[in-house]
């Protein structure tokens, strides 16, 4: 079974108030994961790509806080797009996945928040390669 149906759309809680809203996200709450890193791409300009390529083990949330991109996932497989524009919808994409984030909006604010933190042994930046090992490995692995 490919991965790719493990990639979703995740609902935050919302907490409307007239002064703002606030949304919360805790690890092994909201996503299945808990959380190791936080980054954020910004100054992209619009129209703009970024993020080509593939994780073994990292999972990820991605939630537009600001302006809107698309994400496409790949499972090695399969390829999906998601257009992110609500600062409470996250996309959870699961690790063994491969993912590029497109057309951003001008002022476009993309959150990761991540399993683990950095390490570049879990980067895949050929897709060709990345494509290779996910059938090696048969893409049935099982969520951690």
């Amino acid at each position: 079974m490919a991965m790719m149906e493990h990639c979703r759309i995740i609902d935050l809680p919302r907490h409307n108030d007239p002064r703002g809203n606030l949304s919360v996200v805790e690890g092994g709450i909201h996503v299945p994961f808990d959380l190791e890193r936080v980054y954020y791409l910004y100054d992209v300009p619009g129209g703009s790509a970024r993020a080509g390529h593939g994780h073994v083990e990292l999972q990820q949330l991605i939630i537009a806080m600001s302006g809107s991109f698309d994400v496409i996932v790949d499972d090695g497989y399969e390829r999906k797009k998601f257009h992110l524009n609500r600062s409470y919808y996250g996309l959870y994409i699961p690790k063994l996945m491969w993912r590029e984030v497109e057309n951003f909006s001008s002022g476009g604010v993309c959150l990761v928040m991540a399993s683990t933190k950095f390490d570049k042994s879990d980067y895949y930046y050929d897709y060709d390669e990345f494509a290779a090992m996910v059938q090696q490995r048969g893409g049935n692995e099982s969520q951690s």
